[in-house]
């Protein structure tokens, strides 16, 4: 099985949009928009990421299956909505306590990621639409199957939605090298915990938006942390706080 679960070829691409099956992303071969109206208004309905591809990488993604300029990649998990967070933790009469992943792109970390926030007690993840890995088998088997038990929303603008969480009362974190030691932080009541990107960190208007950035003491030569390992250490600080 390659890394993306797909479906090929006009036809079947349609009647997979109609059936409800959780699907990830549409990709359109470049310049070949003819007769795909209906399919792209689906997948646009929907709320997926529509991507012009050039046909080499439609014929990767499908194993080289008959393609027809169209392909729909799975996810192995239905994605939630924002508003399924809040109501997860108000049905549990918790704090609201969420993680944002800027732009993580590694299934394998953002599986990691969702499977330390379902430990911590999150009560969900957000994702970008754009720049972060799909719901595909590998994030699930990344996460041990806790994609199964904790929401996974996506949003369009993940600057956007900060600013919506923190006028609903979330206090928003930000995982940065130059923030102020996580050990000195209160980590108390409703709290967004955004993780930046593998290589780039949190993107320029998301750190902007953070109330506050936690960074992580480093004592050896290595001067940073893998993403999912860094969110870990936070995370499990922050249920600390939630015991007390």
């Amino acid at each position: 099985m390659h890394e993306h679960e797909c479906i090929a070829g006009r036809n079947a691409v349609a009647e997979t949009l109609k059936s409800g099956r959780p699907c990830d992303a549409l990709f359109v071969a470049q310049g070949e928009t003819k007769g795909l109206g209906e399919i792209i208004a689906l997948a646009k309905a929907q709320g997926l990421a529509v991507k012009d591809t050039k046909r080499e990488k439609l014929a990767q993604l499908c194993g080289h299956a008959q393609h027809q300029g169209v392909v729909l990649t799975l996810a192995a998990q239905a994605y939630a909505d924002v508003e399924d967070l809040f109501i997860r933790a108000a049905e549990k009469n918790e704090q609201p306590f969420f993680v944002v992943c800027d732009e993580i792109e590694d299934p394998h970390n953002l599986g990691a990621i969702i499977r330390t926030a379902e430990a911590a007690g999150a009560h969900g993840v957000i994702v970008p639409k754009r720049r972060s890995a799909p719901l595909g088998q590998v994030v699930a088997r990344a996460s041990a199957g806790a994609i199964a038990h904790l929401p996974v929303a996506r949003v369009a603008n993940i600057s956007q939605m900060l600013q919506e969480l923190k006028e609903r009362g979330l206090w928003v974190y930000g995982a940065d090298m130059q923030g102020e030691c996580y050990t000195q932080a209160k980590l108390e009541g409703a709290i967004a915990l955004v993780i930046g990107s593998e290589g780039r960190g949190l993107g320029r208007l998301v750190k902007e938006r953070c109330d506050a950035l936690l960074s992580l003491p480093m004592n050896g030569k290595i001067d940073s942390l893998n993403a999912s390992v860094a969110a870990g250490i936070l995370l499990y600080e922050i249920m600390r706080w939630r015991l007390r």
